[in-house]
């Protein structure tokens, strides 16, 4: 009796064993398997991809280069190497032992300028001009250049300071011992300086106001006092770009 108890409690512990390892076995094939998702991503680049990447970061570089603000100027409105031509109509007072011989009167320039920069331009000036005060006379011709430097520019409207060199050719008719006498044109060497101010009406016309003051030196003669004296013009202006 004792034995039989004894193999029937072996029996049941076995055969509860048997039950959780079977109930084990049937829980790790039912249950999904959980995958972590990645945190990297992958990603090839193609050779047309990275063409298109490295555009798109040039033209974000050049864009703020393209566009000045609109204190400094406007590159659409103001072109570098740009030819202008125009003309200058105003008064050119005589001054100096000029003015001994002439009055002064309204005369014209023949002007072209020509853009080397944002902030400086060339300026070519020919005029030529006759002055009277009863039996004498004064009569002015010249070619000179100038550098034009504006001192700033707001919107379309830029003063501007100059300066330059050019050559001359004054003639004056004064009395000598009674006698009206003409002196010889002789070309000399000469100076100018003044300011102005340019308004752009648009990409094809500028109008603005020149004053300029001209030295040429003096011009020896052979057989009468040499020829000095110098004069300003004060000059309406309007040019047509090209």
């Amino acid at each position: 009796m004792r034995i039989f108890i004894t193999g029937l409690t072996v029996l049941t512990v076995s055969s509860f064993f048997s039950l959780a390892f079977a109930q084990n076995q049937l829980n790790k094939n039912t249950t999904p398997a959980i995958k972590t998702p990645s945190t990297q991503k992958e990603f090839i680049e193609t050779p047309e991809q990275k063409k298109v990447e490295i555009e798109t970061e040039k033209s974000e570089i050049s864009e703020p280069m393209n566009n000045p603000s609109p204190v400094t100027g406007s590159p659409a409105v103001r072109k570098l190497r740009q030819h202008s031509v125009g003309l200058g109509i105003g008064q050119t007072f005589l001054l100096g032992k000029f003015s001994d011989y002439g009055t002064s009167k309204i005369s014209g320039d023949i002007l072209y300028t020509y853009s080397a920069s944002y902030s400086f331009d060339l300026l070519v000036n020919a005029h030529y001009s006759n002055h009277s005060d009863k039996k004498e006379r004064v009569s002015l011709m010249g070619i000179n250049t100038a550098i034009k430097s504006r001192v700033f520019e707001f919107d379309n409207f830029s003063p501007y300071i100059l300066g330059g060199l050019g050559f001359y050719g004054p003639k004056v008719r004064r009395e000598i011992n009674g006698n009206p006498t003409w002196s010889d044109r002789k070309i000399v060497f000469g100076m100018n300086f003044g300011a102005g101010v340019d308004l752009r009406l648009n990409e094809q016309y500028v109008i603005g106001v020149l004053s300029q003051l001209h030295w040429p030196f003096n011009s020896n003669q052979t057989n009468q006092s040499d020829v000095k004296g110098y004069y300003l013009k004060l000059l309406m202006t309007i040019s047509y770009l090209f």
